[in-house]
């Protein structure tokens, strides 16, 4: 079990109340609990300093079925940062998983350690038609910086490669990554990361059965610019798409950079009740208003109807957002956008409802007024979903919590 249980409890200050597993919140107004999260308290499922990492960030969760049993097994990942907060250095990408709905978590285990270079991004797929778990990742030299990446100055070998790997247990075990950077990467493109958080399966439509994920890249500037290639306007989103459970892998969509209006970085994707796809991309320091984005997909994510549009009502940070589509067994439930709600800062974790497939979203129901930043979410059974995302008191990069939260409380 994971020691430490956290407790999201919105305060005078907004403050994490930090319990023991089976410590009771002492009544009271600063106590009072919340009808959105519901079952067991919430987890510190990654706490920086455990299993000798400086730091656990960028989660990603989904729920699978144990193969024999059925049973539900729910798999988080992040990376663990070995000797700072910084996003390369030694990092690797690490799991627990939960077989109790996530009131309980399993030892802190590895699935992809490369040394001291970095691993990171973690993008899972359940593919649910083969019985397996898909997990890309992302890798460069730990001696290498994101800004040295953009500049085109750091060698192919220590620039950003991409892998796969994937796991036909539920999570207890992985094959060993397998590069796949000349099939998603072009030749001409310098950063590339793919996600973070859940990529789908396609379960509907003429591409049933597809993998799809969210990824970002960036540009080399045109012939005679004085830029670098650091300027954001030069960040672009594309997709990853398989249709042999991940053997092989093309990109589809590619979105297009130098406009500075809205400079498309990290993706995630869902599938809508009607097949379509909904990509969400944080605008990185665009000239649109707001910090989300957003497009959607009638071909099973090989282009976008129309090019990337501010997503419109959503207040948030420049932040990655996650998202999920639920099913309420109708085919009618919402969709679902969890990230941060305050305009400019990490703080005060929210989930937003969407009923038109992400044309407009609800205000942000907050878990607490807590430092917070990047989530994932994975739908538990038809009345619960489950988030995991990065919190702390003082903090955003303190732990990585897992909380159960009523779909019916939040609109579902």
């Amino acid at each position: 079990m994971v020691r430490g249980a956290v407790r999201a409890v919105l305060g005078g200050a907004g403050a994490l109340l930090l319990l023991g597993c089976q410590a009771q919140a002492s009544p009271g107004p600063a106590a009072r609990a919340d009808p959105l999260e519901v079952g067991c308290a919430p987890v510190a499922v990654f706490t920086s300093g455990e299993g000798g990492y400086h730091t656990f960030r960028i989660p990603a969760l989904v729920r699978t079925a144990a193969p024999g049993s059925g049973r539900s097994v729910l798999i988080a990942l992040a990376e663990g940062r070995r000797h700072s907060e910084a996003d390369y250095g030694d990092v690797d990408v690490v799991e627990r998983r939960s077989t109790d709905g996530g009131c309980t978590w399993s030892p802190l285990e590895r699935v992809s350690d490369a040394g001291t270079d970095t691993v990171g991004n973690p993008t899972p797929i359940v593919d649910g038609r083969r019985g397996r778990v898909v997990l890309l990742t992302t890798r460069n030299a730990g001696t290498t910086a994101e800004r040295q990446i953009m500049a085109g100055t750091a060698a192919p070998r220590d620039s950003r490669r991409v892998y796969v790997q994937s796991s036909a247990d539920a999570g207890a075990t992985w094959s060993r990554p397998r590069e796949i950077t000349d099939q998603v990467k072009l030749p001409g493109w310098r950063w590339y990361a793919t996600g973070p958080g859940h990529g789908v399966a396609l379960t509907k439509g003429p591409h049933e059965g597809r993998l799809v994920a969210g990824a970002d890249h960036s540009v080399a500037p045109p012939a005679g610019s004085r830029d670098t290639g650091v300027e954001w306007r030069y960040c672009a989103g594309n997709s990853l798409l398989s249709d042999d459970g991940g053997v092989t892998w093309r990109i589809g969509y590619v979105d297009s950079a130098g406009d500075d209006r809205i400079n498309v970085n990290e993706t995630a994707v869902a599938q809508l009740p009607d097949g379509r796809l909904y990509f969400g991309a944080r605008d990185q320091n665009g000239k649109a208003p707001g910090n989300q984005a957003h497009a959607w997909s009638s071909d099973g994510g090989a282009s976008v109807e129309a090019p990337f549009s501010g997503s419109a009502g959503v207040t948030a940070p420049m932040v990655e957002a996650s998202l999920l589509q639920t099913d309420d067994g109708r085919g009618t439930g919402p969709l679902l956008m969890a990230a941060p709600s305050d305009a400019r800062d990490r703080v005060g974790m929210g989930v937003r409802v969407s009923r038109d497939g992400g044309a407009t979203w609800s205000a942000a129901r907050r878990l607490s007024s807590a430092p917070a930043a990047y989530s994932d979410l994975a739908q538990l059974d038809r009345d619960r979903v489950g988030l995991l995302y990065e919190t702390g008191a003082h903090s955003p990069y303190e732990s990585v919590v897992f909380t159960r939260l009523s779909l019916p409380v939040l609109g579902g």
